[in-house]
């Protein structure tokens, strides 16, 4: 049964006109499959940054590109003068990625534009869209490279310098597709951001909750382990004698996967990535190496698991006569929200009528690293069995609208606050 929505000012998203949008971008780079392969600073890239660019100009925004691509689309407010508030995601995909994965964020944000131009409300503050360069990290690692940039995370020559597999830098594909703007990326100054984005996970459906209340991002730790033992004769060497570094590799998989259940519900660890060395059926391998991903919303909680894990390594280690080392090679702290993006978005939740929890997000975005400079807040809404970063990618045009909606209104209410001075 669908549910009123209830907007205030009478302002209510065109649920059809957004989910016509998003078909209409999901055929620059579609796949036969019924997903997106755009990945970022590639000519499909070029081609729905272009679509963007004539859409939000068709509203009268004012579009401006920083030296990082992140493009802003900017309405006029009453003041001018003031911080716009921001709002958006990104365009880039996974290259088996779905229609709606960043996606709905940045068109659902041009919906609130279309929204508020046909209703002719002018809000007190600027409202701007962004569209974030390389959120995905597919073709160049780390992903969230602009808004990481934007946030002082990383530095912009270093992210130029990254390379895809082809040995093209991020700064030549940037150039490339004619999107390096003039403006220095982290000059601009936001009163706050808001994202809309699929949950990515099963909570929301399994709940049957509409909307999730975002209230900060968990923390991540990466490492590479390697696994040092001895090649030899695969015919010839007795089980005894053996130092098999893949050996060592499974039960460091086994290992990781219990410690991960030992801090039920929150905790989760991935082996990823793995290689046996040197990858010879009749020989045993001498070297093994893999990859190691921890998250957790409590960092106390990634310290314990991080010191369960070096145990296991060292006594894994011990027993099969090897080698190793453990280099933690990325971590991010879990991020809070801002506590008036989060109520924002509570109220906006209450308002249009729709259920709603809270959440933590199990994956990292772009509003995690705009969160270091200006208050930010996520919303959520759900995707069929949790499933992203796939074709088969799904969230319904009524749950769209939903999440749209609560958009709109989040903004209108932070707006409002900006306009009583808080």
């Amino acid at each position: 049964m669908n549910k009123p929505l209830n907007p205030a000012h009478n302002l209510a998203v065109d649920g059809a006109r957004l989910w016509d949008t998003l078909m209409e971008t999901a055929r620059i780079g579609g796949t036969a499959k019924g997903g997106i392969n755009r990945l970022t600073l590639t000519d499909l890239d070029r081609q729905v940054r272009d679509w963007f660019r004539v859409q939000a100009e068709a509203l009268g925004c004012a579009v401006a590109i920083d030296d990082m691509g992140a493009m802003y689309a900017r309405r006029k407010g009453r003041r001018d003068d003031v911080p716009p508030i921001a709002l958006g995601s990104h365009l880039d995909t996974q290259p088996t990625g779905g229609k709606f994965d960043g996606t709905l964020g940045t068109l659902a944000a041009l919906e609130v534009l279309r929204t508020l131009e046909a209703s002719g409300y002018e809000t007190y503050a600027p409202i701007e869209i962004v569209n974030w360069t390389n959120e995905e990290g597919s073709r160049f690692a780390p992903a969230l490279i602009a808004s990481g940039v934007f946030g002082g995370a990383f530095e912009r020559d270093w992210a130029y310098a990254q390379k895809d597999r082809d040995g093209t830098t991020f700064g030549e594909a940037l150039a490339a597709i004619g999107y390096k703007g003039p403006e220095r990326c982290g000059s601009r100054k936001f009163s706050a951001f808001f994202e809309l984005h699929i949950e990515q996970g099963p909570i929301l459906e399994r709940e049957e909750k509409d909307i999730g209340i975002v209230t900060g991002v968990q923390g991540v730790r990466w490492f590479d382990c390697t696994l040092t033992g001895r090649d030899s004769h695969a015919g010839t060497t007795p089980m005894a004698a053996r130092r098999d570094a893949l050996v060592g590799a499974a039960r460091m998989v086994e290992a990781i996967d219990r410690i991960a259940r030992s801090h039920p519900p929150l905790a989760v660890a991935t082996v990823g990535m793995i290689e046996a060395r040197p990858a010879s059926r009749n020989v045993v391998p001498g070297e093994a190496h893999f990859s190691i991903d921890l998250r957790h919303p409590d960092d106390a909680t990634l310290e314990t698991m991080e010191d369960e894990i070096r145990a296991a390594l060292a006594a894994t280690a011990s027993d099969l006569k090897l080698d190793a080392t453990l280099d933690r090679i990325w971590s991010q702290a879990p991020i809070p929200f801002h506590s008036r993006c989060i109520e924002a978005v509570r109220r906006a939740a209450g308002l249009c009528g729709l259920s709603a929890r809270e959440i933590v997000s199990g994956a990292l975005h772009d509003a995690a690293y705009v969160s270091r400079v200006a208050p930010a807040g996520m919303i959520f809404v759900p995707c069929k069995d949790g499933i992203s970063h796939n074709e088969e990618e799904f969230s319904s045009q009524e749950q769209c609208a939903r999440g749209a909606q609560v958009l709109l209104q989040a903004v209108l209410d932070f707006d409002r606050q900006l306009a009583e001075g808080f």
